[in-house]
């Protein structure tokens, strides 16, 4: 870390001296990386630390090298930084707060709150439904914080996986069906009436726990428009196998849409109504990027195969 951005971190924090402690993981394709710093001297006793590095050399472990993807990837950090200045402090779920973002030249520094000093300090690669449903309370949560607003600065389509962004994944997509649907899929999700901001990457691994069962969300670089649903289904994909995705389906929906009402304040049955369609929409959508992307992917099941093959005959 540069000498300028060590120097704002001690000025934001109040810290008479700091330590890099430890790279908590280095970012996608090379672009830089997380670090806990620890803190002397200030009244908190670590923060994390982004620090986007634009690499000259693009290294895709997918071998997905491309302008294209270096633009999505560059618009993803302007986006995380824009969603920490002007969006994070309006969000009803938990997630960091943030101290400090500082560009420089061709690098950022974002300076967060370390959720593990506050309590959040477990990572889940399995969940039992306690943990699902805080989950999903979260999501609810944010979805009702950004109901109806315009992300202006943000992805105007939110996730990273929607169609406009993925050319190349749909041109090499070999399920004939899908592929015709592609934007029949993308125009449904698109036009919904009721539209919030979705996180965009909502995978287990964006989750943090707390050891009484709480939940706060991290990573913000595909925030944008969009249906609720995307999220929803994309976290449940990330951290349940096919026979429960499937088995557990209305038990999910129920619960999100009853945390959604809570958050809201009021029930709104209209947007449950919409919602709840779109559901299998967001599935299908998703389904298709991941066909394309990496066919072989552990998440291409029988139960996704279904969910498609149902949606496109309605599309």
């Amino acid at each position: 870390m540069n000498n300028r951005f060590k120097s704002i971190i001690l000025q934001k924090t109040g810290a008479s001296s700091l330590e890099e402690k430890e790279v908590i993981q280095s970012l996608w394709s090379g672009y830089g990386q997380i670090i806990r710093v620890a803190l002397k001297g200030s009244s908190l006793k670590s923060v994390v630390v982004k620090n986007v590095q634009l690499p000259q050399q693009k290294n895709h472990p997918r071998g997905w090298n491309s302008n294209i993807g270096h633009q999505r990837k560059l618009k993803s950090y302007q986006v995380e930084t824009h969603w920490y200045k002007e969006y994070s402090t309006k969000s009803k779920a938990r997630l960091p707060e943030c101290f400090a973002i500082e560009p420089l030249e061709n690098e950022v520094l974002i300076v967060l709150e370390d959720l593990d000093e506050v309590g959040y300090s477990l990572r889940k690669q399995t969940v039992n439904w306690q943990e699902i449903e805080a989950c999903l309370e979260w999501l609810a949560k944010f979805h009702a914080s950004y109901l109806e607003q315009n992300p202006k600065g943000l992805w105007q389509i939110g996730t990273y996986w929607h169609l406009e962004t993925r050319p190349q994944e749909l041109e090499v997509l070999n399920d004939v069906a899908l592929k015709k649907a592609a934007t029949a899929l993308d125009h449904k999700l698109n036009n919904c009436k009721y539209k919030t901001i979705v996180h965009g990457d909502a995978k287990l691994a964006n989750f943090c726990f707390s050891k009484d069962g709480k939940v706060a969300g991290v990573d913000f670089q595909y925030v944008g428009g969009g249906c609720g649903m995307k999220d929803v289904a994309y976290f449940v994909g990330s951290c349940l196998q096919e026979k429960e995705c499937e088995r557990l389906e209305s038990k999910i929906l129920d619960t999100y849409f009853n945390h959604l009402h809570k958050a809201l304040g009021k029930r709104n049955i209209e947007l449950e109504n919409e919602w709840r369609d779109l559901y299998y929409v967001a599935w299908a959508d998703f389904h298709r990027f991941l066909k394309g992307w990496s066919p072989g992917h552990w998440k291409i099941n029988s139960y996704s195969e279904r969910v498609a093959k149902q949606v496109i005959k309605n599309v």
